[in-house]
């Protein structure tokens, strides 16, 4: 008899085993494209292992401003996005600890009293006052597939905080750069201001002198003043970016303190190189292993985690087929046995085991588990599209870059020519030799070359930002 048991039992447990009720989700260990030393374009490093990639720096170490680090700080206590993702993670923990309470029995107080009368006979008075407990079997899995599914939500809430806050940290270092950007091209429109005024002051003399015309002191006076809108333009937009990242921080419009262009490297204190340059050194910027940084993207980990969830459901939805097993009973204080009032009433004692096995449920049970199927399969792929973005995103931020770091030798030498053209031509126009056509051309040409450049090197220190963001930096502290 003992040995017909054992078998029983391992036939049980063979049949639960290979239909797959108990199994544990696997994440995925590839990338989509099979070769996760090129999934983004970029090999690794020979030995590296990912120690020395930008993505485990933490946003302390990659942004070395102090001034940025201060609003860092703020805007991470204070924002409200921020907050609602810690208390979507707070809910998601509450679900997760009721799930876990399921394999406990339930315990339940249920007082009942009767009044009844029957024809002429007098009244009746009955009474009970049971303790009910009640406890669901885990045979096959629901229960146990449940609690993983709860806790891959947790995961997901985990992974969502996260992401918010790497998007902030990247809105508030792009922001605070775009005033330091605005603060130097500021500073450009207003020392043009002052060139070009003593230009019309020039051309003005020279018109009075009759060695000029009244068309070349209007068209040098139409340039002047198109520079004051520029500069009304650029003081605005400081206003409008200072409001912008008083709202991240959830504070009333005031001035945001900050540091000069260039003060302080992006991700490297030794970085080498001009003003510029220095912000966006790629000589420093430390990839990593792809397969590393696939693992530090709260994206792709959240893409897996809700796969785990949708895997989980799919357990669950196929439990949902079997038998399921409850065990309750009560004991309680009666003055009711059966058809006989007693009195005093006397200790009720009953046990109850009851198996239900689903027959016919009007397809809801098929259909529930092919809904979760499909939700499965649809993750998948959307983890893939996930992974390829990532690459996408890596590639695109690597090559803005590097198109910054070329393009910011040009712009440099740029500027240096047309400052020696510009002074030149000046000094040919103070001496009756040019024309106020070729000063005009110069200076303007100067002023587009000099907003360039300090474009540029905003576009490179974004560009570095979004690779730190891309391969999945900002997490730690």
């Amino acid at each position: 008899m003992k040995i017909k048991n054992i078998i029983i039992v391992a036939a049980v447990g063979t049949m639960l085993t290979g239909c797959g009720l108990y199994n544990k989700y696997e994440a995925p260990v590839s990338s989509p494209s099979g070769d996760t030393n090129t999934l983004f374009g970029v090999e690794a490093p020979s030995g590296e292992v990912g120690g020395g990639s930008i993505a485990q720096m933490s946003w302390r170490e990659f942004f070395t401003d102090p001034m940025l680090q201060q609003l860092i700080e703020q805007v991470l206590a204070n924002n409200t996005d921020l907050n609602s993702a810690r208390i979507a993670i707070e809910k998601s923990e509450a679900s997760l600890k009721a799930a876990k309470m399921a394999y406990l029995p339930s315990l339940a107080l249920a007082p009942q009293g009767t009044l009844a009368k029957f024809d002429n006979n007098p009244w009746s008075k009955t009474y009970n006052l049971p303790l009910q407990l009640s406890m669901d079997v885990d045979v096959f899995g629901s229960i146990t597939s449940n609690k993983r599914a709860a806790k891959a939500i947790v995961l997901q809430a985990q992974m969502q905080q996260e992401a918010i806050r790497t998007n902030l940290i990247s809105a508030v270092a792009q922001q605070y750069y775009m005033l330091q950007l605005l603060d130097r091209q500021l500073e450009i429109l207003t020392q043009t201001d002052s060139l070009w005024n003593a230009s019309l002051e020039t051309q003005k003399t020279l018109w009075e002198n009759g060695k000029s015309y009244s068309t070349a002191v209007n068209q040098m006076e139409s340039s002047y003043l198109n520079v004051k809108t520029q500069i009304v333009d650029t003081r605005r937009n400081i206003r409008a970016t200072e409001n912008a990242l008083c709202k991240l921080m959830a504070i009333t419009p005031q001035h945001i303190e900050r540091k000069s262009w260039g003060s302080a490297a992006l991700h490297n204190p030794k970085a080498q190189g001009d003003t510029g340059q220095r912000m966006f050194d790629t000589q420093f910027l430390k990839v990593g292993v792809p397969a590393i940084m696939l693992e530090l993207r709260p994206d792709i980990r959240m893409a897996n985690h809700a796969m785990e969830e949708a895997f989980y459901n799919t357990q669950a939805a196929r439990s949902a087929f079997f038998p399921s097993i409850t065990l309750s009973g009560s004991a309680g204080w009666t003055n009711s046995a059966g058809g006989m009032v007693i009195d005093p009433g006397k200790l009720l004692l009953s046990a109850v085991g009851q198996l239900t096995q689903p027959i016919f449920a009007r397809g809801k049970l098929k259909a529930n588990l092919k809904i979760n199927q499909l939700t499965q399969e649809d993750l998948q792929k959307k983890y893939v599209q996930t992974v390829i973005d990532a690459g996408n995103q890596v590639n695109e931020a690597m090559a803005d870059c590097e198109a910054a770091r070329e393009k910011n030798a040009y712009y440099h030498r740029q500027v240096e020519v047309l400052n020696e053209a510009y002074t030149g031509t000046h000094e040919l126009m103070d001496n009756g030799k040019a024309n106020y056509l070729e000063v005009l051309t110069a200076q303007e040409s100067l002023l587009n070359a000099q907003l360039s450049e300090a474009s540029n090197m905003y576009k490179g220190a974004q560009a570095v930002i979004a690779l730190y963001i891309a391969l999945g930096g900002g997490g730690t502290e």
